[in-house]
């Protein structure tokens, strides 16, 4: 038995994404059957979709930043009950048996963790040998990579905390920021953006690093106390040394020394958004400060949870642009182009007219 499903999916790279028909697997006992209201546009659904990264198999289903409800769940599932508002993000299965999955930082499991969309599709049940994503009706997800939404958030627009939020969220927590911390928050985009509002929240400093004056005003708004213009080289060299803590979240390959040189003594800058070669890093500017440059990928299960609960309770949501299922390839587009303040979310009971 299988669970017939629809929604939106690219048959090729330079293809749109079109109305599909396909199949989630009937619930185990271990699962839930989720009935998606809301997903978020995030950047990799376009690289993946594109086949920017040159790893993806098609037909290709976009979708890691989902919200929905519980319509049936298996009768081993103890966590969640028929009706409960729940999200998934960008992963629904890892090996469970290594030492990453066992710590809770199921995202560096050793073997690898299985996608939400464009993995292969380890537990099976469907004529599909890859998982496909949340731009469609409903999906079946072991209920142990199923996350709690708080029922005082905005559904639209927690989707996106999914990826985005937890993405910003898990170095801010890891690194342990707080009140006495001066953080920067480099790029006001989609991640840069929520990653204010989350280290505001924590009682932190917070400095937007941004390439345009226009965005001070959003800067603060968002929670910032400062804004600093990066191509202002005046401004950055009044910054030298200044930061306990910086998050890049550029998302291509770029110099780093300017950076690197806001850091204090200590001072560590953690990069999440360059999935590419970075062009340079001066050896000296982190010798002679013992400063630090690290990365982080998304957050386990545990931290995801911890990061909702953290939102319900400072109500913290993404900006978002919703949208009808039909308007998603010119999302895309406008994506791309930065034309979004700051994430575009899509309303999934427009699928029903499909």
């Amino acid at each position: 038995m299988t669970i017939q499903a629809y929604g939106y999916a690219t048959q090729l790279p330079q293809n749109p994404l079109k109305p599909f028909h396909f199949e989630r697997r009937d619930p185990r006992p271990e699962d839930v059957v989720i009935d998606i209201l809301y997903c978020g546009i995030c950047h990799s659904d376009i690289h993946a979709a594109r086949n920017e990264w040159g790893r993806t198999t098609y037909p290709f289903v976009p979708g890691h930043e989902i919200v929905g409800r519980i319509s049936a769940k298996g009768i081993n599932v103890s966590k969640f009950e028929v009706g409960d508002l729940v999200g998934v993000g960008c992963m629904v299965d890892s090996c469970r048996v290594c030492d990453s999955c066992h710590s809770g930082v199921e995202q560096y499991c050793s073997s690898g963790f299985t996608g939400t969309w464009g993995s292969t599709d380890k537990i099976g049940g469907t004529p599909h040998s890859y998982t496909f994503g949340g731009y469609s009706n409903k999906i079946t997800v072991d209920e142990q990579y199923v996350l709690r939404i708080p029922k005082n958030l905005n559904l639209a627009a927690t989707a996106p905390l999914l990826c985005a939020g937890i993405t910003m969220y898990s170095p801010l927590n890891h690194w342990g920021m707080g009140p006495g911390k001066k953080i920067g928050i480099i790029g006001l985009g989609g991640l840069g953006h929520i990653g204010v509002k989350l280290a505001s929240a924590m009682g932190a400093h917070v400095v937007a690093i941004t390439t345009t004056l226009e965005k001070a005003v959003e800067a603060r708004k968002l929670g910032a106390q400062e804004v600093l213009v990066s191509k202002n080289a005046g401004s950055i060299q009044k910054e030298r040394e200044q930061f306990d803590f910086l998050i890049n979240t550029i998302p291509v390959g770029h110099d780093m020394d300017p950076y690197i040189d806001l850091l204090k003594n200590d001072g560590t800058m953690v990069v999440v958004g360059a999935v590419e070669p970075l062009t340079r890093v001066n050896g000296a500017l982190l010798i002679f400060r013992r400063r630090t440059i690290a990365g982080s990928l998304i957050g386990g299960i545990a931290e995801t949870q911890k990061m909702l609960d953290f939102c319900g309770e400072h109500h913290i949501t993404c900006d978002i642009e919703t949208i009808a299922m039909e308007e998603v390839n010119r999302a895309f587009d406008r994506t791309v182009k930065g034309d979004v303040r700051y994430r575009f979310v899509i309303n999934m009971s427009t699928l029903k007219s499909i």
